[in-house]
């Protein structure tokens, strides 16, 4: 039972580092799909739009999935910043690829169109997922 409770001592820090360092890049990242993306999630939120509701927690879970699992197979917080970064990117890349897929994806977020939101949030946790499947070798 000491063991156990000088290892929690020991290993406490680091888990405090570790979590804080992946809690920012996980508001970095949002932020950043926020800012580049062409319609103002939170206002629309603000306004009662469920679409966009919908596609900024797809896009939550979807930045928090990989992020998890890198964190869990992280050694480091060097480690831990290259890896998040790299799930940003990847997650900027999906939802670009799904806004292209969908014909006037912003336009119809805006409108309030649950069903191509659905379909964006949708991919972008399918790509949170097989990022965090691939992260974890």
């Amino acid at each position: 039972m000491i063991a156990a409770w000088y290892s929690v001592l020991a290993g406490f820090p680091v888990l405090l580092v570790h979590l804080a360092t992946t809690t920012g890049l996980f508001f970095a990242g949002l932020a950043i799909y926020v800012a580049v993306t062409p319609y103002r999630e939170i206002q629309l939120i603000r306004s009662g739009n469920i679409a966009a509701a919908i596609v900024l927690a797809g896009e939550m879970l979807a930045l928090g999935i990989p992020l998890a699992a890198m964190m869990a197979h992280s050694v480091s917080v060097p480690d831990i910043v290259l890896w998040g970064v790299v799930t940003v990117i990847l997650q900027l890349i999906a939802f670009a690829v799904v806004a292209v897929l969908i014909r006037d994806l912003p336009r119809s977020i805006e409108r309030g169109e649950a069903g191509p939101a659905l379909i964006l949030a949708t991919g972008q946790i399918v790509a949170g997922l097989l990022n965090a499947a691939a992260m974890s070798g």
